[in-house]
C-alpha cells in the first residue's frame, strides 16, 4: 500500500471538510457547516481538530469578522491525498496479504 491512512482526516466529517478544501480554493465556514450538515459547535471541534494538526488554515474576514474562510495547508492536501489514496487502495483490493 503506497497511500497511508490518517487518523486525523478519518473521521468522516474530517474527511468530508477536507474533501471540500481540496479545490485550493478558500471555503467560508459557513458553506461548509451546510454541506457537512453539522451544527456550528461540531463544525469547530472539528475544525480544531484539522487546525491543531497543521491541516487547514483558518483566516476572518476583514469587512465581517464572523465570517470565517478555512483552505488546506500544503501538509493537510498532502497527508488527504495520501489519505484518499489509500482508502482508493483498499476498495481496489490492492492490499496482499502478509
Amino acid at each position: 500500500m503506497t497511500g497511508q491512512l490518517d487518523p486525523v482526516i478519518h473521521p468522516t466529517h474530517r474527511l468530508k471538510i477536507c474533501a471540500m478544501l481540496d479545490t485550493g480554493t478558500p471555503v467560508e465556514m459557513s458553506v461548509i457547516k451546510d454541506t457537512v450538515g453539522l451544527s456550528r459547535s461540531a463544525l469547530s471541534k472539528q475544525v480544531a481538530a484539522l487546525v491543531d494538526a497543521g491541516y487547514v488554515n483558518q483566516e476572518r474576514s476583514h469587512r465581517d469578522s464572523r465570517r470565517i474562510w478555512l483552505t488546506l495547508t500544503k501538509e493537510g492536501k498532502k497527508a488527504y491525498r495520501a489519505h484518499v489514496q489509500a482508502l482508493q487502495e483498499i476498495v481496489a483490493g490492492s492490499i496482499q496479504p502478509s
